[in-house]
């Protein structure tokens, strides 16, 4: 049995790029994702981060990474991970502040981690078909997901990077 594809409503910069790097990316325009962070109150370490559980019917479904998609005409990196982060993960805007960003760029296509942490409380959900499950996840815990390739490959460096955007 297959699992059902949801429709959805596509938006301008939506599509498939042939990079030029030997795969495709989704994102006409580039893509942005979110890496929001929780600190520890007591110890002033990262706590947790919000990850998605892609949905099985998605690009690597069934792994873990960050919420996050297509950049549409016009939009920043920021503007865009901060709305598909509301889109799939129901985070609220007013609850992240932005630290900066980490830009993985292959020339044809680039894809920006949008670094931020979480200034008011609050939990993460489903709140699309494109995930599974939606959670914050301990930051020592991250590396033992089935995480999505180049967000395991990019983990390490983005985990440090984050915690250097909150001191600086």
């Amino acid at each position: 049995m297959t699992e059902h594809v949801p429709h959805h409503h596509r938006l301008p910069g939506d599509g498939w790029v042939e990079c030029a790097c030997g795969r495709r990316h989704w994102g006409l325009l580039g893509a942005a994702g979110l890496l929001l962070g929780r600190w520890d109150a007591a110890t002033g370490s990262l706590d947790a981060v919000v990850l998605q559980h892609r949905a099985l019917w998605s690009d690597h479904g069934g792994t873990w990474g960050l919420p996050g998609g297509a950049r549409a005409p016009g939009e920043s990196a920021a503007d865009a991970a901060l709305r598909e982060a509301h889109e799939e993960a129901g985070v609220p805007a007013r609850a992240v502040r932005v630290l900066g960003t980490h830009l993985l760029d292959h020339g044809t296509w680039s894809y920006t981690t949008v670094l931020a942490e979480a200034v008011t409380a609050f939990e993460p959900a489903v709140t699309d078909a494109e995930s599974l499950e939606v959670r914050w996840v301990p930051a020592a815990e991250v590396a033992a997901l089935p995480l999505l390739p180049a967000f395991a490959d990019a983990w390490p460096a983005l985990r440090t990077r984050l915690a250097t955007a909150r001191t600086a």
